[in-house]
């Protein structure tokens, strides 16, 4: 009885080994393509990939870096959340800027700073013209 040796082509190992780069781990690939030899997929990966084997991050920090780590985090979250407020506030704002501009027929220039005696002044004007 003869043994079935298996010959992969180039384009099949490369294929093999952007499905890991991709995340996908060496025993789920040996499934998904009946790779039975063990070494083989490391192998191609040694060979193929651009930056070898992934390795898992492990964070060594003392106990006062993982707290701050956690009130940065906290931080963080806050802060998004005072953003979404003030962009929701600054919307809010502007269409009101625009409704106003319909409403009287003035246009206001947004990047403009005007006293609140100039803007009352001109809609005083734009109502005696009506």
């Amino acid at each position: 009885m003869t043994k079935q040796v298996k010959r992969y082509s180039e384009a099949f190992k490369l294929q093999v080994v952007s499905e890991y780069e991709a995340r996908s781990n060496v025993s789920d690939l040996q499934k998904k393509y009946g790779i039975t030899g063990g070494s083989t997929i490391r192998r191609w990966i040694k060979k193929y990939a651009k930056e070898g084997f992934r390795h898992e991050l492990v964070r060594i920090q003392t106990a006062q870096e993982a707290r701050r780590v956690k009130e940065l985090e906290k931080q963080v979250q806050e802060l998004e959340q005072v953003l979404g407020k003030v962009t929701l506030e600054k919307l809010k704002l502007e269409s009101i800027l625009e409704e106003l501009e319909e409403a009287y027929g003035v246009e206001v220039k947004k990047n403009a700073v005007r006293s609140s005696r100039d803007l009352s002044e001109k809609s005083e004007s734009s109502q005696d013209k009506r």
